[in-house]
């Protein structure tokens, strides 16, 4: 059946700001406390949205959620309210208040593990919420994710969006971040890829440095939800090594499209005897290997040359987006222009400038949930949330009407702020008819 894979785009959310939560994640940690830049954040991610719309790509947008989280920061204690409940933590423990307000929801790579219909016994397209459980201030996205997704997927009879696995270090999932699929055709049944951190319970090799978010139970619950076929799924260790270096996501190290896999020389634990198997799961398997001589892993990291996006274009040839700092990077683009001169299955690179995020620790790949669509799904979408040049203008007015031009750790003591977000996102679910996914809706 003819399908094509759709890129849904996170929003970044009016309380983008750089806290340095992400513990893993050198780029979040290397610019804490700098000042940020919430409009211009929302206008970078949706000028590639629009970008890639004009390409011909299938693309939506992933509203943000509400921050500063009030209701979480009320179960840790904080009480009055709604404004008292702000004043109070920016008081008492404005780390708490940041951890609330932080706009990580823009990386919905994290929001959820997808699979096709043409992988699922029952023929629906699957997707997963992750618990997100390593990172209090990610933790707390999976209610609202959740409502999110059943608002963008919601045709029972196309798509199932189960709820998150249990909080609890062994069910510890990142979503799709941490998963590749590889197939002869978007609409063909594919080989799907989870990647995990570590196994609990398993004396095997882990990070010593940085924790290992995703488990390989988790990996193997969500299989199990998708009804996937055993004999096309492959569960591959992330090499620790390289979680020690940075790489808390496999989408750091590595990103699949359809039979190609683009991924660094140390990606994976016992990476040959990998890449042997898919071999022969795939049909036409190509794997592009990045040697440690071209490109060291802190390179890779600092660039996010894998926290890339590889798209199908029409002439069956494949595209690159990358961020700014890619190019920036003398050996890192050397090596890529070499990689389009050689000939392969990647002849284009399509550079943007995301640096709002970046310096979060976010690239393409992280602002984008994938989701393979046959026709018939992809007319059951809510249409509202699909990319055009109607959508992006207004949008663009939106961002201009109702985000703030910086922004700094303590301006999140401003309970204004909070109003200006219920305001701005009250409007936005009439604009993509969301109806009612925020809990100050409710």
């Amino acid at each position: 059946m003819s399908a094509r894979e759709a890129n849904f785009d996170g929003l970044p959310g009016l309380t983008h700001h750089y806290a340095g939560l992400s513990f893993g994640n050198e780029a979040s940690t290397r610019h804490q406390h700098q000042l940020s830049n919430p409009k211009l954040a929302a206008k970078q991610g949706l000028m590639k949205m629009k970008a890639l719309a004009d390409m011909g790509f299938v693309q939506g947008v992933i509203p943000p959620h509400e921050r500063p989280n009030i209701a979480a920061l009320r179960q840790i204690g904080f009480g009055g309210s709604d404004a008292q409940v702000v004043e109070k933590a920016a008081r008492q423990a404005p780390h708490f208040l940041s951890a609330a307000s932080s706009a990580s929801a823009m990386w919905v790579a994290n929001a959820a593990t997808v699979s096709p219909s043409a992988d699922s016994a029952d023929r629906r397209v699957h997707l997963t919420v992750a618990n997100l459980n390593n990172k209090f201030h990610r933790a707390m996205e999976a209610p609202t994710t959740g409502a999110l997704l059943r608002a963008i997927f919601r045709d029972a009879q196309h798509f199932t969006v189960h709820d998150a696995l249990p909080q609890v270090s062994m069910f510890g999932d990142e979503g799709a971040a941490n998963h590749n699929r590889l197939s002869t055709a978007y609409g063909e049944p594919g080989v799907q890829l989870f990647v995990f951190g570590r196994e609990e319970g398993n004396g095997g090799l882990v990070p010593a440095r940085y924790p290992a978010r995703q488990t390989r139970e988790a990996s193997e619950a969500v299989a199990r939800l998708h009804q996937l076929d055993e004999a096309r799924t492959v569960f591959a260790q992330q090499n620790p090594a390289v979680i020690d270096q940075g790489v808390f996501h496999n989408d750091v190290i590595a990103v699949s499209n359809q039979q190609v896999l683009f991924c660094h020389q140390q990606a994976f634990l016992h990476q040959e005897a990998l890449l042997e198997r898919l071999r022969e799961k795939v049909p036409g398997f190509v794997a592009i290997e990045v040697p440690e001589a071209r490109v060291s892993v802190g390179d890779a990291v600092a660039t996010y040359l894998f926290n890339s996006q590889l798209l199908s274009k029409a002439d069956g040839k494949m595209m690159l987006v990358l961020p700014e700092e890619a190019r920036q990077q003398a050996g890192v683009w050397r090596y890529l222009c070499e990689l389009v001169e050689r000939g392969g299955p990647v002849d284009q690179l399509q550079v943007f400038d995301l640096r709002e995020s970046m310096c979060n620790g976010g690239g393409p790949a992280c602002l984008r949930l994938r989701v393979v669509l046959d026709d018939a799904q992809q007319a059951a979408v809510n249409p509202a949330v699909m990319m055009n040049d109607r959508l992006f203008v207004t949008l663009n007015d939106w961002v201009d009407r109702h985000y703030r031009d910086r922004l700094s750790q303590q301006d999140l003591a401003d309970p204004q702020l909070l109003t200006e977000g219920r305001e701005a996102l009250d409007e936005l679910t009439r604009l993509l008819d969301l109806g009612n996914v925020y809990p100050f809706q409710q």
